[in-house]
């Protein structure tokens, strides 16, 4: 992995724990307010208040923190979708699936806007991989459920319905779209229309 974009030392204390998510939270703002033309490790560290030095102990550079809010964002959205694995219908697991990952990606969706971005610019991630490899195994299980058509479970239908929700759920947010009953409704219809199913 870049030692670049890694992280340097890991936090094990309370306080250093405290430090990284004030250093991941003041970069979030920078990226939601003023976008990748005043993000850099300085104004990070400024607006965490802590000291550059404090920050190059846990990340070498400001793509590592870039990295590490990515995987905060997976983590909360694989955290939120935990529980369909333990749901029998398949259709309450989409349904909840579905409304987990739109209100999470339009939580905040300059930031997501932004980090998507990053995702696609910056080298493969272990840790982000990883995560992305848990979501979709929970989306699998989803589909795996008796009640769905056998189409749910084709190799492809994990990464097609990931990709559906995805693309909607960004040009939504592109348009600047704040209703997230009605884009929860077109999605929900895409996604069971692709598996062959009524919603």
């Amino acid at each position: 992995m870049n030692s670049l974009i890694s992280l340097r030392k890991k936090p094990t204390q309370k306080r250093s724990s405290a430090t990284v998510a004030a250093i991941l939270e003041a970069a979030a703002l920078i990226l939601e307010t003023s976008g990748l033309e005043n993000y850099n490790t300085n104004e990070i560290a400024a607006r965490a208040g802590v000291s550059i030095g404090s920050l190059y102990q846990y990340f070498p550079g400001k793509d590592a923190i870039t990295r590490k809010l990515i995987a905060r964002e997976m983590e909360q959205l694989r955290d939120t979708l935990a529980d369909v694995a333990f749901l029998h219908s398949g259709h309450s697991g989409l349904h909840h699936l579905l409304a987990a990952a739109i209100n999470c990606q339009l939580r905040r969706p300059v930031l997501a806007r932004v980090l998507d971005l990053e995702e696609a610019r910056l080298p493969p991630d272990e840790d982000v991989e990883r995560l992305a490899s848990q979501i979709d195994k929970i989306v699998h299980r989803c589909l795996a459920a008796p009640d769905l058509p056998e189409s749910a479970r084709a190799p492809e239908a994990v990464g097609d319905i990931v990709a559906i929700i995805k693309g909607m759920v960004d040009a939504a947010e592109r348009r600047g779209e704040t209703d997230i009953s009605s884009l929860t409704s077109r999605v929900s219809k895409s996604v069971f229309g692709y598996l062959g199913c009524a919603p």
